[in-house]
């Protein structure tokens, strides 16, 4: 704890300018001491361990953010004093770094302390439930204060504090709420700007400070998912000031995001973003967090974002990769290595045949015969035009010519995958296989998927063969069954070279639309030189596979043309 602050003689006393000697732009020791003692002797803390305690600030709170945000002044011309140096703040570090009691404290000091008549205080945030977030602390905050509880009124239908002496008041305002021009603010807390849609209300805001003679806006937020949002926006001319803060003098910036190279799994890089990491915040809740992320590439960029405050896209690595090399089963030389062990099986498959420059993708499932506990085995193959092969080879060091001549890729003559021979491997598999149900993407064409139907006597039209978009409702069963079934160790692939390198680039996005923790997801392309097409057959293939099995047992053997008549 940092050495406790003088003592205030009363609520609301304020700093004297004439305690400084210095002159010019400076920092005031007097405007520091008085806002530390403000919270040590004024304020409490709200939850949790440190309930009811007094608030005093940790040393980096005091000395990187409430000193030179508080303390550093500049002469004004215009209104003949000393005024604070800045009028808008952003501070950004990771999640439970103690930011909503922060903004809260702020709040109260700049309502009741800092010698403002008629003081407009607003909470700003996405919605009205936002802002309650650090409104609600600020509420507890004149709860559990004695000098507060006694000089501030508080309207919990309306979310207001008011100071019925100055006629100041504290208030939330959302972005989603009309009317928010014709406030004539002197201070702002603005709670988690990378959820804001855009800038309207940040806009409405801080150009209504224009009337203070010392106005002050605090942002303060976590890193975001979205690089096109405002609140990336803000955050990159927020690295700019920091960079250079001649940019914009009026503007402070505290940081603390991890470098995006950084090694996030060495817990030391773990103190810049989460500074009250030891403090506070639990280093034990951070390496349990690690370890699932680590064990679970889905839940990495979540760990990225709110625990080491980077910037991420909504997309993240989807297969642990680690899991993935433990159900290579015994290692083939080539697709065909030891199909004759099983030749013969019940079998389901997925198809992606809408590349016709680029890489395509047909996925077998064969089951094991008790699927609870036997392992299923899946295989792929996959085609190539000549045309696209020096390009990728190009791009991925010459990897697609020598899986070519291995056998794990099939190189067709001509600029556009070659659908007779595409065909002609079909239907080789379904001599080999019994072949029950397939899943295709809708977009590799009707003519084509009805071909594959009759190559593999399956009816479309009984729903054997089920072809649909890569979308996030129709996608997500079989990526959730195929990612499950390899995390139960219950997936033999045979060490398929092709299909590891799409599983090691295949990223998954998620639904924008479903607020839960468990959302719709779907394969996609991290990189325009990332290749993945194993994915989504294998998710389809699984799907055929998880959505129908047992159909089999009701298909007649006259359909699968095996009755021997003698």
């Amino acid at each position: 704890m940092p050495p406790r602050a003088k003592r205030l003689p009363a609520c609301g006393r304020t700093f004297d300018d004439r305690q400084c000697t210095q002159r010019g732009d400076h920092l005031c020791e007097a405007r520091t001491l008085h806002v530390a003692a403000f919270f040590a002797e004024i304020l409490v803390h709200t939850k949790g361990r440190w309930s009811r305690t007094a608030f005093h600030l940790h040393d980096w709170q005091l000395r990187e953010i409430m000193q030179p945000l508080f303390g550093e002044v500049t002469w004004s011309t215009e209104f003949s004093r000393y005024v604070r140096r800045y009028r808008l703040a952003w501070i950004e570090v990771a999640r439970k770094n103690g930011k909503s009691e922060l903004l809260a404290g702020i709040a109260l000091y700049l309502l009741v302390a800092d010698d403002e008549d008629g003081a407009e205080i607003y909470g700003c945030a996405v919605d009205r439930d936002q802002a309650r977030k650090v409104y609600d602390v600020a509420e507890r905050m004149v709860q559990l204060s004695p000098v507060l509880g006694a000089r501030l009124k508080i309207n919990k239908q309306a979310k207001r504090i008011y100071d019925t002496s100055t006629g100041s008041y504290y208030e939330v305002v959302a972005a989603d709420a009309g009317g928010n021009l014709g406030h004539n603010p002197h201070g702002i807390v603005f709670d988690e700007v990378l959820t804001q849609k855009n800038n309207n209300l940040w806009n409405a805001m801080r150009t209504g400070m224009g009337a203070r003679d010392q106005p002050l806006m605090v942002a303060a937020t976590t890193a975001g998912d979205d690089p096109q949002s405002f609140g990336k926006a803000e955050h990159d001319e927020m690295q700019k000031v920091a960079d250079d803060p001649d940019r914009a003098r009026h503007v402070f910036v505290f940081m603390r995001n991890l470098a995006p190279d950084a090694d996030p799994w060495d817990e030391t890089n773990w103190y810049v973003p989460n500074p009250a990491l030891g403090q506070f915040l639990s280093l034990q809740s951070l390496r349990d967090e690690a370890q699932e992320a680590k064990n679970d590439p889905s839940k990495e960029n979540a760990f990225r974002q709110f625990r080491l405050n980077q910037w991420v896209s909504q997309s993240s690595r989807w297969m642990p990769m680690h899991l993935w090399d433990k159900c290579t089963g015994d290692l083939w030389l080539n697709p065909q290595w030891h199909n004759n062990e099983l030749a013969g099986r019940t079998a389901y498959a997925g198809f992606d045949l809408a590349a016709k420059f680029d890489l395509t993708a047909w996925a077998l499932v064969i089951p094991g015969d008790e699927p609870s506990e036997d392992p299923a085995h899946i295989q792929w193959r996959f085609w190539l035009p000549e045309s696209g092969l020096e390009r990728l080879d190009q791009f991925h060091d010459g990897k697609f010519t020598r899986w070519a001549k291995q056998g794990w890729l099939t190189i067709t003559e001509g600029s556009v995958i070659d659908y007779d021979k595409v065909i002609d491997d079909i239907a080789e598999d379904a001599r080999n296989f019994r072949i029950v149900a397939a899943d295709c993407d809708e977009w590799s064409m009707w003519p084509i998927i009805n071909r594959i139907a009759d190559s593999l006597n399956l009816d479309v039209e009984q729903g054997e063969i089920t072809a649909y978009r890569n979308t996030y409702d129709r996608m997500s069963p079989g990526m959730t069954d195929l990612m499950g079934t390899v995390k139960r160790g219950l997936l033999r692939h045979h060490g398929n070279p092709v299909a590891r390198f799409c599983f090691d680039q295949c990223e998954v996005r998620h639904a924008p639309y479903d607020p839960n923790l468990v959302r719709p997801e779907k394969p996609e392309r991290g990189r325009d030189k990332a290749r993945i097409d194993a994915v989504p057959a294998a998710a389809m293939a699984v799907n055929a596979w998880k959505s129908r099995e047992g159909a089999e047992l009701y298909r007649s053997a006259y359909e699968d043309g095996q009755l021997m008549v003698l």
